[in-house]
C-alpha cells in the first residue's frame, strides 16, 4: 500500500509508469502481429523442407533400386563389366540431377529460370569443366575401342604406373597395383596416351638374360638352362622355348632364356627361374661375371 501512496503523491512517477505500460503493450502487440504474419510462413517452409528431405531419402532409395535393376539387366545381357560400370555412374549422375531439380521446384525455386541460366552460361561451364568433359569423352572412347577391360593388367607407360583394372567409370579408371595400392587415372589421359595391355593375350613369353664367363662351359650352361625349363611346371612345353647366345659382351657371354607361360603365372615363374638358374650355375661351377675393381698399391 505504501507504493500506491508514493505514486499518488508523485505525479511524475505515475506518468512514467503509465508510459512504460504503454510501451510494453505496444511491444506485445508488435510481437503478436509478427507472429500472426510470419509464423504460418515459417511453419509452412519448415514443413516443405522436412517433406523435401523425406522425398530426397525416398528418391535416393529409388535411384539405387533403378541402378540395381539396370546393372542386373546388363549382366544378364552379357554386357562388358566396364560398360556396366560406366552406364551405372552415368545413370547415377542424371537421376540425382533430375531429383534435385524436382525437389527445388517443390520448395519454390524457379527451375525454368535456373535451366535458362545454365543454358546461357553453357559456354562458360564448358570451359570451366573442359577437363571433366574430356574425361567423359575419354571414357566413351575406351568403351568403344576397348583397349582394355575390367580385369586386365595394364601398364600406363607415360607415368610408369601399372596394375589390374578394377573400375571404368564415367570420368576415371581405377587400377589396383600388385602391392594393393589404388590408382585413379582420368579417362581423358588414358585415352590419349600409350599403354600396354599385358593380359590381352592368354600367354606371355619370359625373357631372362644371364651372363657367364668366357672361360665357362657354354654347352653345359645351355643344357642346365634347358633342363630347368623342362622341369618348371608352369612353362608350356608345347611352345618354342629356347636358350641362345644373345651377345658377346665386354666381360660376359650373355645367354637369353626364352619360355612361354600363362599370363597369370608370369612373375612367379620368372622369379623362380632366376633363383634356380643361379643355384644350378653355382652347383656346376659356371661363373656369372660381375664388376670388380683391382687396386694395386706401389711403394
Amino acid at each position: 500500500m505504501r507504493w500506491l501512496a508514493t505514486v499518488a503523491d508523485s505525479p511524475e512517477l505515475a506518468t512514467q509508469i503509465t508510459e512504460n505500460i504503454e510501451n510494453v503493450t505496444q511491444q506485445i502487440s508488435k510481437t503478436q502481429e509478427y507472429l500472426d504474419k510470419y509464423l504460418p510462413v515459417a511453419i509452412g517452409f519448415g514443413l516443405r523442407l522436412l517433406l523435401t528431405v523425406l522425398l530426397f531419402l525416398v528418391g535416393s532409395r529409388l535411384i539405387k533400386l533403378v541402378r540395381k535393376i539396370v546393372r542386373r539387366s546388363m549382366e544378364r545381357a552379357g554386357a562388358d563389366v566396364g560398360v556396366t560400370q560406366f552406364m551405372d555412374s552415368l545413370i547415377r549422375v542424371l537421376l540425382y540431377f533430375l531429383l534435385v531439380m524436382f525437389l527445388a521446384d517443390g520448395i519454390g525455386v524457379d527451375t525454368t529460370s535456373v535451366m535458362a541460366l545454365v543454358g546461357s552460361a553453357g559456354l562458360t561451364i564448358g570451359l570451366a569443366f573442359q577437363g571433366s568433359l574430356s574425361n567423359f569423352a575419354g571414357g566413351v572412347l575406351i568403351l568403344l575401342i576397348k583397349p582394355f577391360k575390367v580385369g586386365d593388367y595394364i601398364i600406363y607407360t607415360s607415368a610408369n604406373l601399372e596394375g589390374k583394372v578394377t573400375k571404368i567409370e564415367m570420368f576415371y579408371t581405377t587400377l589396383l597395383t600388385v602391392d594393393n595400392k589404388k590408382v585413379v587415372i582420368p579417362n581423358g589421359t588414358l585415352s590419349n596416351s600409350s599403354l600396354i595391355n599385358v593380359t590381352a593375350e592368354e600367354k606371355r613369353r619370359i625373357d631372362i638374360v644371364v651372363g657367364i664367363g668366357y672361360t665357362a662351359n657354354l654347352k653345359l650352361a645351355k643344357e642346365v638352362c634347358l633342363r630347368l625349363l623342362e622341369e618348371q611346371p608352369a612353362v608350356m612345353q608345347d611352345q618354342d622355348n629356347m636358350v641362345v647366345v644373345d651377345d658377346l659382351a665386354d666381360s660376359a657371354v650373355n645367354l637369353k632364356i626364352c619360355c612361354w607361360v600363362s599370363a597369370e603365372d608370369y612373375w612367379s615363374t620368372r622369379w623362380e627361374l632366376i633363383e634356380k638358374i643361379k643355384l644350378a650355375f653355382d652347383e656346376d661351377g659356371i661363373e656369372i661375371p660381375f664388376n670388380q675393381l683391382d687396386v694395386n698399391l706401389k711403394q
